[in-house]
C-alpha cells in the first residue's frame, strides 16, 4: 500500500486547508494524487469532490491536483504529521517512516490471490486494526482505495523469474519491494512515478511493475516491448486525515464528508478492476507491447521465487499481523 502504496502503494493526496466559518468562505480541500486524472484513484478523487460539495451544500470546496502537483511523495505524510489541516491518501509504504511499518504488508508479493481475499482485510478487523495504529501519530484512517494488481514489464520477455535476473527494475520506495526485486535477482531502482516513462524510454531502467491502468495512462506500453500478467503485487491507498482537524469539524460537515468518502470509496474500488481490464485490452490492441499470461506452472515459479521475502520481512512487518492476514484470507506464504 502506498502513501497512497493501501505497496506499496495507496501516492494519492488529499489536503484540507482553511478555517471554516459558516457565513464566510467554505472549507477548502486540496486533493492531490500522483497519477493521471483518468486512473481509478484519480476518478475517485473527482467523485469525492463532487459528493463533498453536494452533501455540504457548498460549505466545502474541493480542488483536485493530479500528478503530484501539490506535494512530492515524502512531503505528504510529513505535512500531515506536523498538524497541517489536510487529508492524505497515502500508500502503505510511506507509513514506515512514521513508525507504522505494519502497512508495508500490503507490498508483499502474492499476499492477496484475488480481490475477495483483499476485501477480507481492507473491510475486516485487520484493516480496522491497521487504521487504529495511526491514531497515536495524530492521523485518522478513513478508507482503503484500490489501484489494482501489478504486472511486470521490460524490454525482454519475462516468462520466468530467471528472465528478470540483472535487470534494473523501477520500484516505489519500499523495503519490501526492494527485497522482492532482489529475490528475483534484479537491481531495484527507486524512482518517482512521474519520472518512469522517460527512464524507460532512455534505458535508465529496464522495466517496472504497475497495474495496467497506470501503465496505460502513463504510456509506458509505448516504451516497454513485453509484459507478463503476474498479478504479483497489490497497489492500494489508505485515505487518511489529520485527526485533530477531522474530529473538530462541525458535526453536520463531518457527517456529510464521511458519507462522501464512503460513496467515493465504493465508486473508486468498483471501477478499479474495470479500468485495469480496459487498459490491458487497449494496450494489447495497440500492438506496442506483447503480453504473456503465465501458465499454472509458470505462476508457481514466480510465487516460489518471491517467497523468501516473507521470512526476510517478517520481523519488520510483524509475525502476528501476517498470521492474522493468513487466517483471514486462507493464504500463507510462510
Amino acid at each position: 500500500m502506498r502513501v497512497l502504496s493501501l505497496a506499496a502503494a495507496f501516492a494519492l493526496t488529499l489536503a484540507l486547508g482553511s478555517t471554516h466559518t459558516a457565513a464566510q468562505a467554505p472549507i477548502l480541500i486540496k486533493f492531490s494524487h500522483v497519477v493521471a486524472p483518468d486512473t481509478p484513484k484519480g476518478k475517485g478523487a473527482e467523485k469525492f469532490k463532487e459528493l463533498a460539495e453536494k452533501y455540504t451544500a457548498g460549505k466545502v470546496k474541493v480542488e483536485v491536483y493530479p500528478n503530484s502537483q501539490l506535494y512530492k511523495d515524502k512531503e505528504e505524510v510529513e505535512a500531515l504529521q506536523l498538524g497541517a489541516v489536510q487529508m492524505l491518501a497515502p500508500s502503505a509504504a510511506k507509513f514506515g517512516p512514521l513508525g507504522v511499518k505494519e502497512f508495508e504488508a500490503f507490498d508483499l508479493p502474492y499476499l492477496f490471490r484475488d480481490r475477495d481475499a483483499l476485501r477480507k482485510i481492507t473491510e475486516g478487523p485487520v484493516g480496522k486494526l491497521l487504521m487504529q495504529k495511526l491514531d497515536s501519530k495524530g492521523i485518522l484512517g478513513l478508507a482503503f482505495w484500490d489501484n489494482g494488481f501489478k504486472i511486470m514489464s521490460a524490454n525482454k520477455p519475462l516468462i520466468s523469474p530467471d528472465d528478470v535476473l540483472g535487470l534494473k527494475m523501477r520500484i516505489q520506495s519500499s523495503k519490501v519491494l526492494e527485497a522482492q526485486m532482489k529475490a528475483l535477482g534484479s537491481v531495484p531502482q527507486v524512482m518517482a512515478f512521474a519520472e518512469v516513462y522517460q527512464a524507460l524510454q532512455t534505458g535508465v531502467v529496464d522495466g517496472t511493475e504497475n497495474p495496467p491502468s497506470n501503465m496505460y495512462t502513463q504510456k509506458m506500453h509505448e516504451v516497454q516491448k513485453y509484459a507478463t500478467i503476474t498479478n504479483h503485487g497489490y497497489l492500494g491507498y489508505a485515505v487518511i486525515v489529520n485527526k485533530k482537524f477531522w474530529e473538530g469539524l462541525p458535526p453536520d460537515i463531518r457527517t456529510a464528508l464521511d458519507k462522501a468518502m464512503a460513496e467515493a470509496t465504493e465508486y473508486a474500488n468498483r471501477i478499479s478492476q474495470k479500468e485495469n481490464d480496459e487498459a490491458l485490452e487497449a494496450m494489447k490492441k495497440s500492438g506496442k507491447t506483447e503480453f504473456h499470461t503465465p501458465t499454472d506452472k509458470e505462476m508457481q515459479a514466480w510465487i516460489a521465487a518471491m517467497k523468501p521475502v516473507y521470512k526476510e520481512m517478517e520481523a519488520r512487518i510483524g509475525k502476528e499481523l501476517l498470521e492474522s492476514i493468513y487466517a483471514a484470507t486462507g493464504t500463507a506464504m510462510n
